[in-house]
């Protein structure tokens, strides 16, 4: 059985099928080798069921790549999924079960459980600062600090916890900051380099770190403007001096004993790298269902 069918707001953040893909391949190439030389020390005809079980509280993530570390291994594998992506499941909670070949069980289990005790830790951080804000109008969002070649995984994982994306690299929005700024000279020719050289769909936002260079942006015109390191006093003058022309996102030290305290400053956006750089995985355990178990 397939994975159950994303909501259509998941699903729109889920990668390519061929990207998943060829990341399960990579990750277990790492961990196989030249063969599994364990493995290879019981039948080759052996069948075997299995079932994993979260032994903590959790948010489901990764679905996709676990399936797919098992059916890379070997296509005969089914496996039935008890929860979906996006759901909160109670410590104990069995979350699938699979049935296959007992070598490509035990190959494929290291793997596949990385990507979803992960992915699922990922997930149920991201809930928590999700549930923080509930009922203000405000989107949290990740950052560009995820773990290295997991970025696409962890956007996902994002969504799946009920908060945003926000770029998803260096190539698809333009996000000035203080650097970029020093360069070009001024704010305002940093701006200007921007609507040259960037094509009109792409985003474009700047950074500030004054009311001064606040206003210095809204002059330009810019539609989205990153406020770094500002208090609560300084987040609402902004917002007021802001007065709805632009799109305010507050970044820098967000802690989730703040957030709603900065979310109610009326910023729109809240940036927060902590959702994807500090991530402990969910414990999870898979184990062999006997005859007796069935």
């Amino acid at each position: 059985m397939s994975a159950a069918a994303p909501s259509t707001a998941l699903a729109a953040c889920l990668p390519p099928v061929d990207h998943i893909r060829a990341h399960v391949r990579r990750s277990l190439d790492e961990d196989i080798g030249t063969g599994d030389l364990t493995a290879a020390l019981l039948p080759a005809q052996q069948r075997a069921r299995a079932e994993v079980v979260t032994r903590e509280h959790a948010v489901l993530c990764g679905q996709a790549w676990f399936e797919c570390a098992f059916t890379v291994t070997d296509a005969s594998v089914s496996v039935d999924w008890l929860v979906a992506d996006g759901e909160q499941v109670p410590a104990g909670a069995p979350l699938c079960r699979i049935e296959g070949p007992l070598r490509a069980l035990l190959t494929a289990e290291r793997t596949a459980l990385n990507y979803l005790q992960t992915l699922s830790g990922t997930a149920t951080r991201v809930r928590r600062y999700a549930d923080a804000v509930a009922g203000l109008p405000v989107r949290i969002l990740d950052t560009r600090k995820t773990l290295p070649g997991l970025r696409r995984e962890q956007k996902y994982a994002v969504c799946c916890g009920g908060c945003h994306n926000h770029r998803m690299g260096l190539y698809d929005a333009v996000l000035i900051k203080e650097n970029h700024i020093a360069a070009a000279g001024s704010i305002a020719a940093a701006v200007a380099a921007a609507r040259r050289q960037v094509p009109a769909a792409v985003p474009v936002e700047i950074e500030v770190e004054s009311t001064a260079q606040l206003e210095a942006a809204l002059d330009a015109g810019v539609a989205r403007v990153l406020l770094d390191n500002f208090g609560l006093a300084d987040l609402r003058r902004a917002v007021a001096l802001n007065d709805g022309r632009a799109r305010l996102e507050a970044s820098g030290g967000v802690a989730l004993d703040r957030l709603r305290l900065i979310a109610e400053t009326g910023v729109d956006d809240i940036s927060v790298g902590d959702l994807t750089k500090s991530v402990q995985a969910v414990d999870l355990s898979m184990r062999l269902i006997t005859d007796s178990q069935s």
